[in-house]
């Protein structure tokens, strides 16, 4: 039995096919775009990528490769042609009647893959060949109805158009600038100045009771020791302080 598919995302990167597949392929590669800083990301980075994925490239050297899953997740990559070198992504699951992880308003593990293409995308757009460190705070509850983004500092983003500025107000009092990436229903990407990216899920009340939640992952590059240790702190800093009503 076939069973039916839909596309999650389709995004253009803009290197050539033998860049892109070699970050879907090494794990050195793939931590450049996957997943966030915990002890045991390169273990799951071979288990997902190395051992189950089934790997798949035309015979005929045509720039096109696929890795499945065996739950059916899969992700096409196709090189483009023309004169500036590109390559499309497209991630692809099964209908939402058949996934456990869909609650009638979202899916998580949709949000996941849209998450981590846009930061494939940053990565090879932006930051080629430098190295990532990324943090993660996922599932903050609301506390009050009105103050879902506030956990985030961006209540107003919902407004502003991609490629427009925001700015982000955390309730410690600091105070950040970018330029929004990317907007979907669920979730949100701001490119901060200073060369990082900060990555936004949201989960509304009918899928996370009883006010709602969000996820926040921010990817940085290039920092030296001294520079990570000050993004470490802040990054948890951010989340001790709480939100003035």
């Amino acid at each position: 039995m076939v069973l039916a598919s839909r596309e999650v995302i389709s995004i253009d990167v803009p290197v050539p096919f033998d860049t892109a597949w070699v970050h879907l392929r090494r794990p050195e590669l793939i931590r450049r775009w996957y997943g966030w800083d915990e002890p045991d990301l390169d273990d799951e980075i071979n288990r997902v990528f190395l051992h189950e994925a089934a790997v798949r490239r035309p015979e005929s050297g045509i720039p096109m490769g696929w890795l499945r899953w065996h739950n059916h997740d899969l992700i096409e990559a196709r090189g483009g042609f023309g004169s500036r070198p590109h390559t499309t992504l497209v991630v692809r699951r099964l209908n939402y009647d058949v996934l456990a992880s869909y609650d009638g308003v979202r899916d998580q593990a949709d949000e996941r893959w849209i998450t981590w293409m846009q930061q494939f995308h940053y990565a090879v757009s932006y930051h080629l060949g430098e190295e990532r460190h990324a943090f993660a705070m996922q599932g903050l509850d609301s506390e009050r109805p009105d103050q879902l983004l506030y956990r985030v500092g961006l209540h107003g983003v919902r407004g502003v158009p991609v490629g427009g500025a925001v700015e982000i107000h955390r309730p410690d009092g600091t105070l950040l600038g970018g330029t929004l990436e990317y907007s979907t229903p669920h979730q949100f990407g701001v490119a901060l100045r200073g060369g990082s990216l900060l990555v936004v899920q949201v989960a509304r009340a009918a899928s996370h009771k009883p006010y709602g939640a969000v996820s926040a992952f921010w990817s940085t590059y290039g920092l030296d020791d001294e520079a990570l240790e000050a993004a470490r702190e802040r990054w948890a800093r951010w989340w001790r302080t709480p939100v003035r009503a």
